[in-house]
């Protein structure tokens, strides 16, 4: 089965653009695509795509807000922000209103694939500068990483690799192991954390 993704965003040409990267990219099809979060809203419920790219500085309903009502008519649908804006406010707010992942404009194209790939797999990917503007955040909030007592030695090696941003085929080649073998580290720190994605895991892993 191949992944739908849905597109929103108001620039015309990186819309076009990313609909080709996406109808060309096997495992991928693209469902539609919007350029502002009012269509959007009126036409995803009945798409019903598997991943939403999510521009944030949209005409009229920020992208933030669509994020928010979206999720309220497709709660299973993930939403992977997909912006310039690198500030943290941003980037909590939009993790907040329920997006799964935070990606910039500027991500290499094989590397976004990677990113719908991964969210549509229960991940939160994030590149590697704004997982860093995540763990600083927390660590500015008086919090310390510490070892989770009831992690193993390779499940804190994968979970202090997810806090710094890394994708799943990166820890891999990290760690020396398969990439189903991280699914499987990573689906053992969500159920020991208890927790459902990895910006729930590695704020619980820093506040311990």
């Amino acid at each position: 089965m191949s992944i739908g993704v849905s597109i929103v965003e108001d620039n015309d040409q990186l819309r076009q653009t990313l609909a080709r990267v996406i109808a060309r990219a096997e495992g991928f099809h693209c469902v539609n695509q919007y350029e502002s979060a009012e269509s959007a809203l009126e036409g995803l419920p009945t798409a019903k795509p598997d991943v939403v790219l999510m521009d944030i500085n949209l005409p009229g309903m920020n992208g933030v807000e669509c994020v928010r009502r979206l999720k309220q008519a497709l709660p299973q649908t993930q939403v992977v922000m997909l912006t310039v804006y690198e500030d943290t406010e941003n980037i909590f707010n939009a993790l907040a209103a329920g997006a799964s992942g935070y990606m910039l404009k500027r991500t290499p194209r094989a590397e976004l694939l990677d990113a719908i790939r991964e969210v549509q797999q229960g991940g939160s990917p994030m590149t590697a500068h704004i997982a860093r503007k995540v763990v600083q955040s927390f660590q500015k909030a008086g919090a310390s990483p510490q070892p989770a007592e009831n992690l193993s030695q390779r499940e804190q090696e994968v979970l202090d690799c997810l806090s710094q941003g890394f994708l799943y085929k990166e820890i891999a080649d990290k760690l020396g192991i398969s990439y189903e073998t991280v699914h499987t580290y990573i689906r053992r720190i969500y159920e020991k954390l208890q927790v459902r994605t990895r910006t729930e895991a590695v704020a619980k892993f820093l506040r311990r």
